[in-house]
């Protein structure tokens, strides 16, 4: 289970971060990650990054979407410290999270998640 002060629940949070942050997909997930205002792609001490999940009906049944969520949930809580502090991630499971081996989502998150840094990281060195 993710801490508590990592979970993004706001709805506004979920819509700032996939308006305005960067985007990066895999076969069976799709990040949208948005770094705090005047970050340098360092950690920040005090904030910690917060991480939100999007499971649609099209993923499979409630059952079904709750299990990919609690999957993703646990992948990300060993995650969490290579996330920027104060940085808004948002993972989307695709239809095919539903049918995936947990080694194929694990890779597929870290896929996504290395993408999303270095595009994130290079953005910031060119500005």
């Amino acid at each position: 289970m993710l801490p508590q002060q990592s979970r993004m629940r706001r709805p506004e949070d979920f819509r700032r971060v996939l308006r305005t942050g960067r985007r990066a997909g895999g076969s069976v997930v799709v990040g949208c990650l948005l770094l705090p205002p005047g970050s340098n792609g360092a950690v920040l001490s005090g904030d910690p990054a917060k991480v939100g999940f999007i499971v649609s009906r099209a993923v499979g049944s409630a059952v079904v979407r709750n299990r990919v969520k609690r999957r993703l949930r646990e992948l990300m809580r060993r995650r969490l410290a290579s996330l920027p502090g104060g940085c808004l991630l948002v993972l989307r499971a695709l239809p095919a999270a539903a049918g995936a081996r947990q080694a194929d989502l694990a890779a597929d998150l870290d896929l996504v998640i290395g993408r999303l840094l270095r595009r994130q990281v290079g953005a910031l060195r060119v500005e």
